[in-house]
């Protein structure tokens, strides 16, 4: 038996009591001993059971772009990593460490068309947003599958491909969150990181498994990464062919997978998770850099990097790869499901 193995059935009967204190809580907010409180916007949260890593941005970004362009839309964080506390605003003079990195990303790409807020507790960012911009009727909620303080209209649960959920268990002896159960709270499941070709046997499989633990009407969509051109951080695309690759993010290995494809990866500097880099990062990784190497990171990366790169008048040689989200065959099953959920809204905008 591999070490690992020991280490997992040692931290089995941990896992037993997270469980239990997650079900308890759970329990509680079912049978309203736990508040919860419906906000005035109508509310998308996108989460996940899994800690970390499932995708959550790029499909919150897809939802972005399908529906703000309909109904007035906020995106509401709780955004992780910020040296800030409280309720803030994005703005132009935002950074990743006033907001969070995620935050900094939604910012970025779609002001001044949405707002973008960051708060610990969901209940009081929403109603602040609907205090001062009482016109946004739909809020997109960003990792909130287990902030259940707020109640929601659509709960999406995201089920990693590589990493299921149905075969996980709580922390610490897994990543789960909470119990597998919880998905049964979920409206829609959407798989992410799928391989962009998959056979009905093999997605009729995860459902079964899936389904376990949902609802069995539950609908399950099936999503894959699309990676676009290289950016370069001064601007404009970049060719690239040999490339040092930078991360700080959940799970690296599908962007280390892609870069291996179609680059030649001289070297790999992984960081935890929402790291914050420092003027050290940076020269530490251009340090010893060939002329002819880039430095390539996540675009999440890429919006704590920048100002510290630009700083360095390192910008030139550093790039980033932004990363979207592509539903394939069920693009138009999950719009029509999407589209039938929010109508009422998009009625009421004309």
């Amino acid at each position: 038996m591999k070490e690992h193995d020991w280490i997992k059935i040692a931290l089995t009967p941990f896992s037993w009591v997270y469980g239990f204190i997650t079900d308890l809580r759970n329990l509680c907010y079912d049978h309203q001993l736990f508040s919860s409180k419906k906000p005035a916007q109508f509310i998308i949260s996108i989460g996940n059971l899994t800690v970390g890593g499932t995708g959550k941005t790029p499909v919150t970004e897809y939802l972005t772009r399908l529906l703000a362009s309909k109904v007035p839309t906020a995106i509401l964080s709780r955004g992780y990593g910020r040296k800030t506390k409280g309720y803030r605003l994005a703005n132009s003079a935002s950074t990743a460490e006033d907001i969070g990195d995620e935050p900094a990303q939604y910012f970025r790409k779609f002001n001044p068309d949405v707002l973008v807020a960051v708060s610990e507790s969901r209940v009081k960012g929403a109603e602040n947003i609907a205090l001062d911009f009482p016109e946004i009727t739909l809020l997109l909620l960003d990792d909130a599958f287990q902030h259940r303080a707020i109640r929601r209209d659509i709960n999406l649960l995201l089920n990693d491909f590589q990493r299921p959920f149905y075969k996980d268990m709580p922390f610490p002896g897994g990543r789960l969150r909470e119990q597998r159960r919880g998905a049964k709270r979920a409206d829609a499941v959407i798989v992410t990181k799928s391989p962009a070709l998959l056979t009905d046997i093999a997605r009729a499989e995860i459902m079964e498994h899936i389904h376990q633990y949902s609802h069995p009407d539950t609908p399950v969509f099936f999503s894959s990464l699309s990676y676009s051109e290289p950016e370069s951080y001064a601007g404009g695309t970049a060719s690239l062919k040999k490339v040092k690759m930078a991360v700080g993010i959940a799970n690296p290995l599908p962007f280390a997978a892609h870069l291996r494809a179609r680059f030649d990866v001289t070297e790999e500097a992984i960081f935890r998770d929402h790291h914050n880099y420092t003027a050290h990062d940076v020269e530490a990784l251009i340090k010893n850099l060939k002329n002819d190497t880039f430095v390539v990171t996540t675009e999440k990366d890429m919006v704590k990097l920048k100002p510290l790169v630009d700083a360095l008048g390192a910008a030139g040689k550093f790039a980033y790869i932004p990363v979207n989200v592509s539903f394939g065959h069920d693009t138009a099953r999950f719009h029509e499901w999407i589209f039938s959920q929010t109508d009422h809204l998009f009625r009421a905008e004309r």
